[in-house]
């Protein structure tokens, strides 16, 4: 997918510092400077370390939470999480362009879709549609940053509904790239509002059971502009 301006250059946005962060501790943990179990440095270490602001610190630690790569124990800190390593330390996606991450992602997606149409619960289908339903009012209203946290969160609840661990390690280590990379490519959410129809429609053919449309759907939503 590519956003661009009425002349048809492409936008490039500059990547946040939080983003910057995340992507270093990821890489730190992918070569084993952390491992699984492993405490993370305070935030004034960090803060310290990268040379930002404790807000830029908190918001890169979200970001890795959010993909399953730390874990965050009230009273005690930060922690590598025990999915991160599996993944995070064999597979390297950081030197990956753009058409490479589709066709991974397209992998990705019409394995998650197969096994979560058959395996998906009640309660991995209130994760889509929540996620479906923050990534619907944030596109809407132009957040751009939540848009795509909600459009990855979506996607990783139906790789959870897998209820297969690796298939959903997986698919959190490739979405930490994707999440850099929408960041650098998006300048608006016009390319979230347009395709939040074949969203909602790959939701459907999950929660129905269909899974030749719901296929269909995945690789539609890949494909997208």
């Amino acid at each position: 997918m590519m956003n661009k301006t009425g002349k048809g250059y492409m936008i490039i946005q500059k990547k946040s510092l939080a983003d910057m962060v995340a992507e270093q501790l990821r890489q730190q943990i992918a070569e084993g400077v952390y491992t699984i179990g492993d405490k993370l440095p305070t935030e004034p270490e960090l803060m310290k370390t990268f040379g930002v602001g404790r807000s830029s610190v908190r918001e890169a630690v979200k970001l890795l939470v959010n993909m399953g790569v730390v874990q965050v124990r009230q009273g005690a800190g930060t922690f590598v999480a025990e999915a991160s390593d599996a993944n995070g330390g064999s597979i390297n996606m950081s030197i990956a362009d753009r058409t490479e991450l589709d066709e991974v992602r397209k992998i990705l997606d019409i394995a998650i879709v197969e096994k979560a149409v058959a395996r998906r619960t009640d309660k991995d289908i209130e994760r889509m549609q929540s996620s479906l339903e923050a990534r619907k009012a944030n596109a809407k209203d132009d957040r751009l940053k939540e848009c795509i946290e909600a459009d990855l969160n979506f996607h990783i609840a139906i790789a959870d509904a897998t209820h297969n661990r690796i298939l959903a390690d997986i698919y959190r280590s490739a979405s930490l790239h994707l999440l850099s990379e929408f960041n650098r490519i998006y300048d608006g959410t016009d390319c979230f509002v347009n395709s939040q129809f074949s969203h909602e429609k790959l939701l459907r053919y999950i929660i129905a059971g269909d899974l030749k449309n719901a296929r269909k759907t995945a690789v539609k939503i890949v494909e997208e502009p």
